[in-house]
């Protein structure tokens, strides 16, 4: 940064401003797809889209990318990255960058978009159809429901990725799944049955005050109208979930959908009659499952515990 200047005042594009790299140019145009190839052609299209309207507003503003870094209160670097397409912006930064350059919401439209793009590519299509979702229900027998973490909990288990990931790509998969949660109390309401097995609650992920802090927000997500949380006792003996997870979803047109995923893949099922095997598994597994009286009386006896 050339500080010799900094008490004059300084035009759009200025030196202060990180140019964006030289790779050949990618579509503007805004979508749920990435690139082929490499370098600036990996990066989502809708994140290079966004990157450039930023760029567009800002420069309408006369600001530098410097003083846009101090009013929206991030780093030039964060802002060069976003403006750059290299990263994406955080639903924080996009408030910020509307009130103080005044988009008129252009930049807040595109955020579902740019949330969307952070996403495991194997995980998009399911996602899709969870936004039509008026029904899900799910079994979780490993982890706690993304829909369902804590911010501390996603963290801890992006952290200890296999092969490891970097500090950015540990961000953005963190906002991503925090971000989702906004499912659970869009309008209209959804109906969600999450049935989670009881060793879940009982593996320690993370430091024991994140534990703490996810058993707090089980309970609390438990006493939202459309939510229902079971355990599933890991004495019940044979129940259908011990052949894995399982998400069976119901969407507005009454088209029904069953999804798994395994060691970092996942699989949507479409077929209906596959589709009903799923939810008469699921629905035999909930009969077994503690109610949900039992199982909040379950959460706050491990939530004491700590």
């Amino acid at each position: 940064m050339d500080s010799a200047d900094s008490n004059q005042p300084r035009k759009p594009g200025s030196s202060t401003d990180i140019p964006p790299p030289r790779e050949p140019g990618v579509c503007a145009g805004a979508g749920r797809k990435r690139q082929g190839g490499g370098n600036a052609r990996d990066r989502p299209a809708v994140w290079v889209a966004y990157g450039r309207l930023l760029r567009l507003f800002r420069r309408r503003a006369g600001l530098t990318q410097e003083q846009l870094a101090e009013l929206v209160e991030y780093s030039l670097e964060q802002v060069a990255s976003i403006e750059q397409g290299r990263r994406p912006a955080k639903a924080k930064f996009t408030a910020a960058a509307e009130r103080v350059l005044n988009t008129g919401g252009v930049l807040e439209e595109l955020q579902e978009e740019v949330d969307f793009a952070k996403l495991p590519a194997f995980f998009r299509d399911f996602v899709l159809i969870e936004l039509e979702a008026v029904s899900r229900f799910a079994y979780d027998p490993l982890l706690v429901p993304g829909l369902l973490q804590t911010e501390e909990y996603a963290r801890a288990i992006f952290e200890s990725s296999t092969p490891v990931l970097d500090e950015v790509t540990i961000e953005d998969r963190v906002d991503a799944r925090i971000s989702r949660q906004k499912l659970l109390t869009k309008s209209p309401l959804v109906t969600f049955s999450f049935t989670i097995g009881e060793m879940v609650l009982r593996n320690p992920i993370g430091p024991r005050e994140a534990m703490l802090h996810q058993y707090e927000r089980l309970l609390s997500a438990a006493g939202l109208r459309n939510v229902e949380i079971q355990v599933m006792p890991s004495t019940a003996g044979f129940h259908p979930g011990l052949a894995g997870p399982m998400v069976t979803v119901e969407t507005a047109d009454h088209q029904r959908y069953a999804y798994f995923e395994s060691q970092g893949i996942g699989h949507v099922v479409s077929d209906p009659a596959e589709v009903s095997m799923f939810e008469l598994r699921y629905g035999k597994l909930r009969s077994q499952a503690l109610n949900v009286k039992e199982s909040a009386a379950f959460i706050e006896q491990l939530a004491g515990e700590q």
